[in-house]
């Protein structure tokens, strides 16, 4: 069947890809700035005042030599992909068993806990009593004071259980009258149904994880061999303050003029952080409107 658009449909139309790309501009420009600034001439780039969209002067990778010779952050691509990884097992099985539980009609407190559940949301203890529970815990300087605080997330918890209850209950019971229980049941039938969904939230956890630093700046004061990457970036811009700084002096014949590889350094170090996820990310995108809109309507 062939819709006829009417003159107001296609403006309609017109107005929606003029407000897409002008969004997809705001959001690509930047990437693109701090890409092509760090590769530019520094001179030029520190008199640059505004967007940089091509290598200014001749193309120079010397701010990346400058960032690898600093040798903690190779240390901390491992952690961080160890945190990632320990990250989304955990809190994607505690997600699926928790949204199952609370999607299931016989559980009778299911409503009950969903509601404490909530209420998480919206107020928690902060960031004092937290640091409190974990030092009591004695997990300060460990690997598990970055992994065990946010083992559970409510939003998550959430998805689930909506991508759970849009799966027919004759499924289940099909499966019990064939003696399936209810692990068989959950990780067998129901989670393999809910894959689009289940891989929006690691995407979820795995880029928030990727961008964690302040948990490693509270948790692991003195643990710096257990630093995650983006706490060693941070290391690295602010050191790139100053001129004299180790991640600067390591850098020999680069660094005869180093006021002015100060600014480079701070881009190279954004691309350098920034640059894994946003790799792996297109790959992940096609599950992502499946799995949020799984769910999302009745009938």
């Amino acid at each position: 069947m062939v819709v006829k658009k009417s003159i107001g449909d296609y403006i309609f139309d017109t107005l929606n890809y003029i407000l897409l790309m002008f969004i997809a501009f705001i959001c690509v420009v930047p990437i693109v700035h701090v890409c092509f600034a760090s590769i530019s001439e520094p001179a030029l780039v520190d008199k640059a005042t505004s967007f940089i969209l091509w290598p200014l002067g001749k193309p120079s990778f010397n701010a990346y030599k400058i960032i690898m010779r600093y040798k903690n952050i190779w240390t901390g691509y491992k952690n961080t992909l160890f945190y990632v990884v320990a990250q989304c097992f955990i809190t994607s099985i505690l997600s699926v068993i928790a949204g199952y539980i609370t999607s299931r009609k016989r559980f009778r407190y299911r409503n009950v806990l969903m509601m404490f559940l909530a209420f998480t949301m919206l107020f928690n203890g902060g960031m004092i009593p937290t640091y409190m529970v974990v030092n009591k815990l004695g997990l300060l300087n460990t690997r598990a004071a970055l992994l065990i605080p946010q083992a559970m997330g409510v939003f998550y918890i959430i998805i689930m259980r909506t991508a759970i209850q849009a799966i027919p209950d004759s499924l289940e019971e099909s499966a019990r009258m064939d003696g399936a229980g209810e692990l068989t049941i959950m990780f067998k039938i129901i989670l393999p149904l809910c894959k689009a969904t289940f891989a929006v939230i690691i995407l979820f956890i795995a880029v928030g994880k990727w961008n964690e630093w302040f948990s490693a700046l509270l948790y692991l004061p003195t643990a710096r061999e257990m630093y995650p990457l983006q706490m060693f970036m941070r290391e690295i811009l602010i050191s790139a303050q100053n001129s004299t700084s180790s991640v600067t002096a390591n850098a020999g014949d680069l660094m005869d003029n180093a006021q002015l590889y100060k600014t480079l350094v701070k881009y190279g170090a954004i691309v350098v952080s920034t640059l894994p996820i946003l790799a792996i990310y297109p790959f992940c995108q096609k599950y992502f409107v499946t799995g949020v809109m799984v769910g999302s309507v009745k009938g």
